[in-house]
């Protein structure tokens, strides 16, 4: 199959433009520490760098995907029909094989931060999804940099809980068969018994 060849911003926007409302994640993706190596190591070995992060996403993120370069070292890419938390294990593993494969005359620090947003559950426009990952891109960097973060409104609050093991299992199954994220799972449920018990609130 033909791999996705990497768009000006221009066309990238416009590509977004022609999937019409249809679900996707939108990856931001940026070089950390790049003017470092620019600066040591030359604009030529810059200009090595980025075309291997090109040939990087276009031959790892799967067929439909879209790719553009939308600013220097940065790159987006759109990921249709695809849930931020299956986006997030595919650009995790571009990262690492980024880590992996890295040349050792680059700067220690270089590496990616990724930022995502979904449609329809972060934003349905361009600009406000662009935003949404934008600020998740900016808190991998932030908790650390070389890492991809989904983003999370400042609205939502991030719980840990404790289930049983069967319960999970038996979550993941019906996660499957649905076709659905088990967390979209968990939040109708939650739905579900604040509708049953609105009552009491």
């Amino acid at each position: 199959m033909p791999r996705p060849i990497i768009l000006t911003r221009a066309d990238f926007e416009t590509a977004f433009d022609t999937l019409q409302g249809a679900p996707l994640t939108l990856a931001v993706l940026d070089l950390d520490h790049f003017k470092t190596l620019n600066d040591s190591l030359g604009h030529a070995e810059g200009d090595r760098v980025l075309r291997g992060v090109e040939r990087l996403l276009s031959g790892s993120l799967p067929t439909g995907s879209v790719i553009g370069r939308i600013g220097g070292d940065e790159y987006a890419a759109i990921l249709p029909e695809t849930a931020a938390e299956t986006a997030l294990i595919l650009l995790d593993e571009v990262i690492k094989h980024f880590h992996i494969h890295r040349d050792p005359q680059w700067p220690r620090g270089l590496g990616l931060s990724v930022g995502l947003a979904a449609r329809p559950a972060h934003a349905s426009t361009y600009d406000d999804l662009k935003r949404a990952a934008d600020e998740a891109m900016i808190r991998a960097k932030r908790e650390g940099r070389g890492r991809a973060c989904i983003y999370v409104e400042s609205k939502m609050v991030l719980k840990s809980n404790y289930y049983p093991k069967s319960q999970l299992e038996r979550l993941a199954k019906l996660s499957g068969a649905l076709g659905r994220t088990e967390a979209s799972l968990l939040r109708e449920a939650l739905d579900d018994l604040i509708e049953k018990n609105r009552g009491e609130l």
